[in-house]
């Protein structure tokens, strides 16, 4: 495209004449900041478009970019006046205003200026594009830089514009002087405080960690607050006296859920830390309000017990502990949350996960060393009668099943697992009125049920006449095995 039919275009776009364009060029400065450099001469707009670009490209940039300087003449309406004639010496300046009492910063127009001149001598134009009084007293500050950092210095008025080194392009903000009390009255009193604010903001939104999809309230922060700053606002928003009462959990950005391990007391030392997960950025962070500040919980094994008792209803136990205790502690505790059988009577603590029990805890156990997010603790009373095995006796895991009608070959168990001691000797026949009895079973229903072994998810199935411990090692049920009783029926609960 030619120069002159580029410069229609323009015309026929943005309403101004050809003859009052005047268009300048773009450079990439050392600080990596792009600023207005130089107008473009009479040569370079004798050319092509295409052959400027090509000219003037460089190897950090292919496109041309250009200014259009556009000037008006401020009378009746707004309408085109031929640029002004300059020359080496000018420097085009560009203002924004600064305003501490709304925090807000507005561009407010642009000034030719000598570089041999001073600001002092530009402040009462500087004043009327601000609307003040002639004689208003303002400050001045070059934004030299944004990102990544800011960079944003003091103008010295009597400097000249040449000795403060600023040149084509440059962009200065004025405001009025911060009063002496600006840092209580005004959150950013001043422009370099201002544009650190705006770099850094961050805009988050907090939910409870009960109720994961729903947004609670909503902050804006900045990505350099610590974690104790962080805290502090949150605990200001909720009208909480403790802050250290709040914990905080990322937000998994590829599952859209909260991460099972919470951040730790004081665990960042930016909030930027936190505002990704696995270089996925997210504004959502998760909260809750503890009953004691974390610090102290941290010291402190949490563990939610479920409580089976044989004739009442399974209750939930909050269970809170040194980390230094042990799964014989955690009994000790329960026990004197809950009605026993007997008063001395012992207790059990089983690991069940997808109706299935895993493990038996040693009461040595370390609870600290116990991950519970994604099975259950199960407490339960230990019966006489399971105290005193025989040397070939053993205890079992019991555990319901089904077959899934399109899957045969798939077993789903379901209901609530429990263990049962095998006698030596004993044959099915014998186990099964046990089991019955236990389960409280109708004899015309349980006439239905099939019994089996089952290793590895495949059930081998047993007569009445089969002696039931042959098939099961005599073994320390706190171990794991994939080796099971099984009790094939339908599922009630479906």
């Amino acid at each position: 495209m030619s120069s002159k039919l580029f410069k229609e275009e323009v015309a026929k776009e943005l309403g101004v004449p050809v003859q009052f364009q005047r268009f300048w060029l773009w450079v990439k400065r050392q600080n990596q900041s792009y600023r207005l450099n130089r107008p473009l001469t009479f040569q370079e707009e004798t050319k092509s478009v295409g052959k400027l670009r090509e000219e003037l490209k460089t190897a950090q940039n292919a496109e041309l970019n250009l200014f259009l300087e556009v000037n008006n003449y401020h009378g009746a309406g707004l309408h085109p006046i031929p640029p002004p004639d300059i020359t080496q010496q000018d420097i085009l300046l560009f203002f924004k205003l600064y305003d501490a009492q709304k925090e807000k910063l507005r561009y407010v127009g642009r000034l030719f200026v000598k570089d041999s001149g001073k600001p002092a001598e530009i402040l009462k134009k500087l004043n009327e594009m601000a609307g003040f009084s002639p004689d208003e007293k303002i400050e001045l500050y070059e934004e030299i830089k944004f990102e990544p950092t800011v960079m944003c210095e003091h103008i010295e008025k009597e400097f000249t514009f040449h000795h403060s080194q600023l040149e084509n392009g440059d962009i200065i903000c004025f405001q009025k002087p911060p009063p002496a009390d600006s840092m209580t009255r005004c959150r950013y009193p001043d422009v370099p405080s201002f544009l650190e604010y705006i770099l850094n903001r961050r805009v988050v939104r907090f939910q409870s960690l009960e109720k994961p999809k729903k947004d609670d309230f909503v902050l804006e922060l900045s990505k350099v607050l610590t974690y104790d700053n962080v805290t502090e606002r949150i605990a200001r928003h909720l009208g909480l006296d403790d802050p250290t009462k709040i914990r905080l959990t990322l937000r998994n950005c590829y599952s859209q859920q909260p991460i099972a391990q919470a951040i730790k007391y004081q665990g960042f030392h930016h909030l930027s830390e936190i505002l990704s997960y696995r270089n996925q950025i997210s504004n959502i962070l998760y909260y809750e309000v503890l009953d004691i500040p974390l610090p102290v919980l941290q010291g402190l094994k949490t563990l939610n017990v479920s409580f089976h008792h044989a004739k009442k209803d399974t209750v939930i136990h909050k269970i809170r502990l040194p980390n230094t205790s042990t799964v014989g502690d955690v009994l000790n505790d329960l026990k004197t949350k809950v009605e026993l059988s007997h008063t001395n009577t012992e207790l059990r603590l089983l690991k069940v996960f997808n109706h299935m029990i895993f493990k038996v805890f040693p009461l040595s156990e370390k609870i600290e060393n116990i991950k519970a997010q994604y099975f259950t603790l199960r407490a339960e009373e230990i019966l006489e009668e399971e105290k005193n095995l025989g040397p070939w006796d053993c205890m079992v895991r019991v555990h319901h099943f089904t077959k899934d009608a399109s899957e045969p070959q798939k077993v789903k168990n379901f209901g609530k697992p429990f263990l049962l001691i095998i006698r030596e000797g004993h044959t099915l026949a014998e186990v099964k009125l046990g089991i019955q009895k236990k389960l409280n079973v109708p004899d015309e229903e349980f006439t239905k049920w099939k019994l089996a072994i089952l290793s590895l998810g495949q059930p081998d199935y047993l007569t009445d006449m089969d002696i039931v411990s042959n098939h099961f090692l005599r073994r320390d049920i706190c171990g794991a095995s994939d080796q099971y009783l099984g009790l094939e029926h339908s599922d009630s609960s479906r």
